[in-house]
């Protein structure tokens, strides 16, 4: 009898760790339907522990939870071992994002460029698909001298909203909030925000956790191609060359 609860309640708290999924949502790309009902997102690195030990780079992977700490997506890194070790945080990348059930519902690709904030051709940018082969939108930086600013552009590459950063993506503060603006810079509508994570941890590793607040009406393409920035300023500003 005793072996009956103990299951039951394993098997209830196991449930508990992940999202229920939503039924299919008319005009919604399949597996973002639980985006409707969000308004905010954690998104946490997983520590390698090898990595941690000798620094030897891995592909990165990452937990997406919601603000009760269940389990929404699961992202992880597509690549070589050349390019991680030589190319370091400037890497292209190709990140699968996948539902509880394994399925793949957002695919996130960057192509390799320089990164400089000198150059206005060494840009970066960023393609969002949900599903896979389906475009959704693009992140694309803007040149400015000082500080990260980008664009947050839909399927048509039609600019909808922008993401401006503090001072050379850093601050003095434990947490480095980047604002999601409106296109005529008057309202701020949300924030990627990159969460102090301790000491030891952010010392010895590249481990990052971000939260994501955006409006709950958003259009959940939208909110897919914030997932895909959040990917692409942590390798730009905050993962680390050993």
């Amino acid at each position: 009898m005793h072996q009956v609860k103990y299951r039951s309640s394993s098997r209830l708290t196991k449930m508990n760790m992940y999202a229920v999924p939503n039924p299919e949502i008319p005009g919604c790309p399949p597996g973002l339907e639980y985006l409707t009902q969000v308004d905010q997102l954690l998104i946490k690195q997983k520590v390698e522990l090898v990595e941690a030990l000798v620094g030897f780079e891995s592909n990165n992977k990452y937990e997406v939870r919601n603000s009760m700490g269940q389990n929404v997506f699961y992202a992880v890194e597509e690549n070589d071992c050349l390019s991680r070790q030589c190319c370091g945080p400037m890497r292209s990348f190709t990140i699968h994002v996948l539902d509880n059930f394994g399925q793949e519902v957002i695919t996130v690709t960057r192509p390799l460029k320089c990164m400089s904030c000198c150059f206005p051709c060494c840009l970066q940018e960023l393609e969002v698909q949900s599903p896979p082969g389906n475009t959704v939108g693009y992140v694309i930086q803007q040149w400015h001298p000082f500080s990260p600013k980008f664009i947050i552009a839909n399927e048509h590459n039609e600019p909808v909203l922008k993401i401006h950063g503090p001072f050379c993506g850093w601050s003095c503060l434990p947490d480095v909030d980047f604002e999601i603006l409106t296109m005529d810079e008057v309202s701020k509508i949300g924030k990627i925000s990159k969460q102090w994570t301790g000491l030891l941890r952010e010392a010895f590793t590249d481990s990052d956790n971000f939260g994501i607040q955006f409006p709950m009406d958003l259009d959940v393409r939208i909110k897919a191609v914030m997932i895909g920035a959040c990917f692409l300023i942590d390798f730009m500003f905050f993962e680390t060359t050993n």
